[in-house]
């Protein structure tokens, strides 16, 4: 088998090397569609999309949505903080025209009235055998999202072998870790200068994660292949653009986040 994969030397196991790269549609199709509606997912995956990717906020009765921003202004047409409305009033509201507003090139009426999901409809919809890339966002804010994440999971009977939990919060993936270890662990990272990562932080991260999602801005050769030959899965987030995409693969990512799934998978088929 190994050989049949290296016939053909460096070509061919550059080509090995694209498909086994992560195409993580980010709130899915976002750059078709409004993001983190079941629309924006639905396109993400026939655009060859490996990863659902979900952001979590919680309702002030406790429930888990689908959405990036703490306050639902920038996504529907409502304005206030998600913690402090009830799901029947984040479900009254418009998360699909302002996208045909923001992106006239890619408007679609079908788009206008679509409705924010929560958690549990991504997993009736999309089963529990789809691979999900969930954020817990601003967990500091709302207590207990790790343990409802956690029932919803176990409730849908979800794959744990084709989830993935990231969060910006150590603290949260460490609730995560304790709640159920089996669960897959990723370490978000945000970069505004040169990336740089030391042996120290690759050695606490590994603790409990088995990967980092850093800003793809200032990453380096350097560092992705620190990362990787140090045991770590790296999806940086969010790239946009062919060549950034094939010059990350080139320096060794294992998997990146981006609005287009349609753009990295021609990338990884070598269009």
């Amino acid at each position: 088998m190994a050989a049949g994969i290296t016939t053909g030397g460096g070509a061919a196991m550059a080509k090995e090397k694209h498909k086994d790269i992560l195409n993580v549609s980010h709130r899915g199709a976002s750059g078709h569609a409004p993001e983190h509606t079941l629309v924006s997912y639905d396109m993400g995956e026939k655009m060859h999309g490996d990863y659902i990717e979900v952001d979590l906020q919680m309702t002030k009765d406790g429930q888990l949505i689908a959405m990036h921003d703490e306050k639902v202004d920038r996504t529907t047409d409502g304005t206030g903080y998600v913690k402090d409305m009830a799901l029947s009033e984040v479900k009254a509201l418009d998360a699909g025209s302002w996208f045909n507003e923001a992106y006239p090139a890619y408007a679609n009426e079908k788009y206008e009235g679509l409705q924010v999901p929560t958690l549990e409809e991504v997993f009736q919809k999309f089963g529990k055998n789809n691979s999900y890339y969930i954020e817990t966002k601003s967990p500091n804010i709302y207590p207990g999202m790790e343990k409802e994440l956690l029932r919803l999971v176990n409730k849908y009977d979800i794959n744990k072998d084709k989830l993935l939990v990231q969060s910006f919060s150590a603290e949260s993936l460490k609730i995560m870790h304790e709640l159920d270890p089996s669960i897959k662990l990723v370490q978000l990272l945000s970069y505004r200068s040169n990336a740089t990562i030391t042996n120290e932080e690759i050695a606490e991260i590994k603790e409990y994660a088995m990967g980092v999602g850093p800003n793809h801005t200032y990453l380096n050769e350097e560092y992705i292949q620190k990362v990787v030959n140090n045991g770590l899965e790296i999806h940086p987030y969010t790239v946009n653009d062919k060549e950034r995409m094939q010059q990350l693969i080139d320096w060794g990512v294992t998997g990146m986040f981006t609005n287009f799934p349609d753009l990295l998978h021609e990338v990884k088929k070598g269009k």
